[in-house]
């Protein structure tokens, strides 16, 4: 049996626990990453200043267009990095004391329809025809702005953090105005960015600046600095540069945003049998522009009725599940705040404010401050209330949330930060001086010049009233990227005493059979190798083999968790997508454990468990009306087995609605349960697109794990730019007897007035 899972993991943690000897050495690199250069000269764009009124209509009949300088060629991002793009582009820019000016000829050689998803604001610009303009206007190759539109003239803008190997945040809204034209053999674009949206530095002659085009007929993903295939075409490492020719734009004027909302909202629970209710309210949200880099927001009795119901999930694992923020408020510079530690070490978890299991905590008032004050400075401070409430005749305490940051860059495309949160209970006396959780973390984030090398540093404390000894958490992330070749290095230590209250961190905490949740400390490592080979002449775009491990372990260096994975992708030129894995598990279970969640009474015993699984993922080609992607595993589930399928089915009927629906199952065999266990997660949803401001979104969530049929309907009017009605009706039943847990419709008023 020498190739059996056990002592195949006994051999791979005889060579782990050595001391983790590894670790220093791969923590050396990061002293050297950074030296890596980019080879070529980065291009150049001259913005003339004019004094002629620019009509934002598309037509580009004004003279600077006739006279600008244009940009030659745009460079193969996708399906190759090597040749000039086949799709011809053409991008000039001015600007006068107002705006920055954008005019775009996307030349279209090929018959047929563009690629449209729908006409909502902010589409994905993967599977959109599209032009986007990336702009650094600090020239620092970390933090910029995005703006795009698709040939139906919608408008995308999104803030650019983490040097753009993310892609574009969308979230973030502001006023601009664009418009386009289409023409027989090209579709042009003209953009209108107000200086007073930009985040700059004063008097600064030149910006960073990239441009791209999705033009999906051609299949073909191409950018005016080349950006090397591996990476996100908004990287920020490849951009050229944008001359003003004459004085370069200056903060102009006060740039100040009142947003008033007014909400009337009818529920009824009748499970509590509580009755009808019916309220009213009204609140304020305000963004000043302090100078021309800093900016304050402040939000008094906010509201965040808009936003959409979280996509259920079936949670097959003994930890929390990871939400994303979607609420307005906390999500502009939202990176500042949130980028520290890892996705599941977070000092600081927005979702922690005004949020409990859900429930909603009324917020009485907050206040941030972001920008950058400085080109190498980049500061954040963040200041929320919340009311006195109750869930269930539950006392929901007052609370005080604070967060600052501040952010130094170093070499040229790194930077060390350093947070400090601050939850504090309000009580009559004014702050507790007993009832409190502080974090304190400093973090190195490491990006070389040509965005090969990526890392981070970091180590983050909590104070408390007790239990402050040992409280800490470190971890360290190596990257190394090249077309052919990913390398990756992660470790991470979280010591049980480490409490951040306003974060996120499940997997220090394990609850046992009888609802006790204990804390527990953890080492984990996650090494990973892929290796793409590019076929040529082939359907195939690129393929290989991936490792991957992650593996667990206690405060005394003995094994919990680990799963071994091997896996081969084939990526098509066409845009699908297929993969194989094989993967092998151990888990350690220190308490009898449902391992179905689903509230059986019987479970399984503490003890050491190995188990394989074979598993699937097929996407089909995403330029098409109807698209597929399905998933699927099988395999030895502890001492059980287990079948998982997963499809999503979704019809684009271009452009004014989707059709989709998503059905996931998990079938569960365990030796000492009577039956299986079937789970269900079915979601069929429609979005609707009436035009470029009327949208109505439906959609169903019947989940067999929580016992739960969920709907939920939003109709949303933009009368004006930034300016909303929303209508949004919801109700849960019983997936047993479809009988109604509770209902609620709510309507919502929201005016931007500028200033």
């Amino acid at each position: 049996m020498l190739f059996a899972p056990k002592y195949w993991f006994t051999f791979v943690l005889s060579i782990l626990q050595k001391k983790y000897k590894i670790l220093i050495i791969l923590l050396s690199w990061f002293c050297g990453a950074f030296l890596a250069q980019n080879q070529e000269l980065p291009p150049t764009l001259n913005a003339q200043k004019i004094s002629e009124k620019i009509e934002v209509d598309g037509n580009l009949s004004e003279a600077i267009w006739q006279t600008a300088q244009r940009t030659g060629r745009f460079w193969q991002n996708f399906p190759f990095d090597t040749s000039l793009a086949k799709s011809r582009t053409e991008v000039m820019v001015a600007y006068d004391n107002s705006f920055l000016y954008i005019a775009a000829i996307c030349f279209d050689s090929l018959p047929g329809k563009f690629v449209i998803q729908s006409l909502k604001r902010d589409f994905s610009y993967p599977v959109s025809d599209a032009f986007v303009a990336s702009i650094d206007p600090f020239s620092d190759m970390q933090n910029g702005f995005s703006f795009g539109v698709n040939p139906y003239g919608v408008q995308r803008e999104g803030l650019i953090a983490v040097g753009g190997g993310q892609g574009v945040t969308t979230n973030w809204d502001n006023k601009w105005i664009s418009e386009v034209k289409r023409l027989p053999g090209k579709w042009t674009v003209e953009m209108a960015i107000p200086f007073k949206t930009l985040r700059f530095k004063d008097k600064l002659k030149q910006w960073r600046i990239n441009f791209s085009r999705n033009d999906l007929k051609q299949n073909e993903n191409s950018s005016w600095v080349k950006v090397p295939r591996q990476f996100n075409v908004a990287t920020l490492a490849f951009t050229g540069f944008l001359n003003f020719e004459a004085e370069p734009p200056l903060k102009n004027g006060t740039n100040m945003a009142i947003i008033p909302y007014s909400i009337a909202r009818f529920n009824e629970d009748y499970q509590a049998k509580s009755g009808s209710k019916l309220e009213g309210n009204v609140g304020l949200d305000t963004k000043i522009v302090l100078s021309s880099a800093l900016n304050l927001d402040v939000t008094l009795n906010p509201d965040f009725s808009q936003v959409e119901v979280d996509r259920q999930i079936t949670n097959l694992t003994r930890f929390s599940l990871f939400f994303p923020e979607q609420r307005q408020f906390f999500l502009e510079n939202s990176d500042l705040f949130e980028r520290f530690g890892f996705r599941q070490i977070r000092p600081f978890f927005s979702r922690r404010v005004g949020l409990d299991n859900g429930n909603v905590i009324p917020i009485v008032a907050g206040a941030r401050l972001s920008g950058k004050p400085g080109k190498n400075w980049r500061i954040g401070v963040m200041d929320v209330q919340t009311a006195s409430t109750s869930f269930n005749f539950n006392p929901v305490v007052a609370q005080n949330y604070f967060v600052g940051a501040v952010q130094r860059n170093v070499f040229k495309r790194s930077n060390v930060a350093l947070i400090a949160v601050n939850r504090q209970q309000l009580d009559e006396k004014g702050l507790s001086a007993n009832n409190y959780n502080r974090v304190l973390g400093l973090d190195y984030n490491l990006s070389s010049n040509n965005n090969r090398w990526n890392g981070k540093l970091f180590f983050h404390h909590t104070f408390s009233n007790s239990k402050n000894a040992n409280a800490f958490t470190h971890a360290s992330w190596l990257n190394y990227t090249s077309p052919t070749l990913q390398v990756e290095w992660n470790h991470e230590y979280v010591d049980k005493n480490y409490n951040a209250e306003t974060g996120f961190t499940p997997r220090i905490f394990q609850t046992d059979r009888f609802g006790r949740t204990t804390r527990n400390t953890y080492w984990r490592l996650e090494p990973y190798v892929r290796y793409y080979y590019y076929p040529k002449k082939s359907i195939i775009n690129k393929m290989g083999p991936t490792v991957y491990m992650d593996y667990y372990a206690n405060q005394a260096r003995k094994t919990t968790d680990v799963l071994l994975q091997g896996t081969y992708a084939l990526y098509f030129t066409n845009t699908s997508f297929l993969s194989v894995d094989y993967q092998n598990f151990y888990t350690r279970l220190i308490y009898p454990t449902d391992v179905t969640f689903t509230g059986q009474s019987k479970r399984l015993d503490s003890a050491n468990y190995y188990y394989q699984a074979a598993r699937f993922t097929l996407k089909t080609d995403q330029r098409k009306r109807f698209i597929t992607n399905a998933s699927g595993s099988f395999g030895s589930y502890f001492s059980g087995q287990k079948l998982s399928y997963s499809v999503e089915a979704s019809l684009r009927i271009q452009p004014y609605a989707i059709v989709s629906v998503n059905y996931t199952h998990d079938e569960i065999t365990m030796p000492y349960l009577n039956s299986k266990i079937n789970l269900d997660l079915i979601s069929p949803r429609i979005d609707l697109s009436l035009s470029r401001s009327l949208f109505i979104t439906t959609f169903w969530q019947y989940n067999s794990q929580v016992k739960n049929i969920n709907f939920n309907g939003r109709l949303q009017w933009r009368f004006k730019p930034m300016s909303d009605v929303f209508l949004v009706y919801s109700d849960n039943y019983n997936n047993a007897d479809f009988s109604i847990k509770n209902r609620a419709i709510v309507a919502k008023f929201v005016y931007w007035f500028g200033v």
